[in-house]
């Protein structure tokens, strides 16, 4: 599987899981991904909610690592300046 089919079955997952957050308030965004590393960001209610970590450890990472060859993590932080930087711009285009 080469990367940009790595990023869509990781975006296709992360839509199974997406109700599951959303029905408590919250969401999931895919921010990208790095050598074996999803980064994502959590929003909504689940931004900053105590239980947002073991949401990620617990269940997003391993749907992800079950389902999408060659994920090892999930990460919401320590996200790569330069990954950040083009995520908040495709963000900002569509405010």
């Amino acid at each position: 599987m080469n990367e940009e089919e790595t990023i869509k079955a990781i975006k296709n997952t992360l839509d199974k899981v997406r109700p599951f957050l959303q029905r408590d308030g919250g969401d999931i965004e895919f921010v990208g991904y790095r050598d074996g590393v999803v980064y994502v960001s959590m929003v909504g209610a689940c931004e900053g909610c105590s239980m947002a970590d073991s949401d990620i450890s617990a269940g997003v990472e391993i749907i992800l690592m079950e389902e999408v060859p060659g994920v090892i993590a999930v990460k919401t932080s320590d996200i790569p300046s330069d990954m950040l930087q083009d995520y908040l711009k495709e963000k900002e285009k569509n405010i």
